[in-house]
């Protein structure tokens, strides 16, 4: 059905999606409705499908925010009754929450498309390690628009970092160096980390995988499917676990959009060893599916002139 070659099967979804756009758009016009273009696209999430043969966990970063109250804007709530759409093609399996609004108002939808409930569990809030610029006049260059209380410096959500600070200091980019990082010393950067990672092992070994060193002990096969409704900080921290690299390689490489769906599975090439390996990054074709713009939350602006994006 497809050409041969080394395409990805999101792609492909990202692509047909485009074209079923185009395609609804002329069926417009001619009075038929959107149905052909979307019949085209269902077909494409049905061949993309996937098959039970090994363990996968889906992050899911909440819609668009409206983090004043701690919940969703319109957008947000546009953005995630389209995702719910998509909620069975998804095959969500055990659902676990953060306890943050926007996360569960979010899945809420989700939720009741499949009627299921989600548990909620503590360490899935936002990452909530904070550095105290006081007492590092370095520091207080690496993170600019701090708030000020009187004299001193409010406290900084720690991977806000301006990346010509980040680039000139490589030990934030090493697997084990970042631990003696400034930032690391003038914060509880290690010690939320530590507790968080040590949260997702637990949740792993109750389904048989258990952490050994830098991969997993596979205690017993499993091709269940676990989706956890979170936010963009503790997604980056989590996979850095897994991957076995530094949060803020992928604090700072990673943009993932509101309601984006982030798939990595598990694989046993070694009888016992298993591994976690990401199939997606991202993922947002429901919004493509729905005709709904992306949301600009976690990026910067694309150029330093552009003063409507932040900075």
């Amino acid at each position: 059905m497809f050409p041969e070659g080394p395409f990805n099967r999101w792609e492909i979804i990202r692509k047909v999606g485009r074209f079923a756009e185009r395609r609804n758009d002329r069926s417009k016009k001619k009075g038929q409705g959107r149905k052909a273009g979307t019949r085209m696209f269902d077909k494409v999430m049905t061949v993309t499908g996937r098959e039970d043969t090994d363990m996968r966990i889906l992050f899911i970063r909440h819609g668009d925010p409206d983090y004043v109250n701690d919940t969703l804007t319109e957008k947000g709530h546009k953005e995630a009754s389209l995702l719910a759409e998509m909620a069975e093609e998804l095959e969500m399996g055990d659902c676990y929450q953060s306890p943050l609004g926007r996360a569960q108002a979010t899945a809420a939808y989700s939720l009741e498309k499949l009627g299921k409930k989600a548990e909620t569990l503590d360490w899935l809030r936002e990452f909530p390690a904070k550095v105290d610029l006081n007492r590092s006049e370095e520091l207080q260059k690496a993170y600019n628009d701090t708030r000020m209380d009187g004299e001193r410096y409010g406290m900084r959500i720690v991977w806000d970092m301006l990346p010509d600070y980040l680039t000139r200091h490589s030990e934030y980019l090493d697997r084990e160096l970042w631990r003696e990082s400034k930032v690391a010393q003038y914060s509880d950067l290690i010690s939320v980390y530590d507790k968080t990672v040590t949260e997702l092992d637990r949740l792993l070994e109750c389904y048989g995988y258990v952490r050994e060193g830098l991969h997993y002990r596979v205690v017993r096969e499993n091709t269940q499917t676990i989706t956890c409704f979170c936010h963009f900080g503790i997604i980056c921290v989590l996979l850095s676990h897994m991957w076995n690299v530094s949060p803020f390689v992928l604090w700072h490489a990673l943009a993932l959009a509101p309601t984006s769906v982030t798939e990595v599975v598990s694989e046993e090439r070694e009888q016992g060893i298993a591994v976690f390996r990401g199939l997606r990054l991202g993922d947002i074709s429901h919004l493509y599916r729905g005709r709904e713009r992306v949301s600009f939350s976690a990026r910067f602006c694309e150029t330093f002139g552009n003063k409507e994006q932040r900075h």
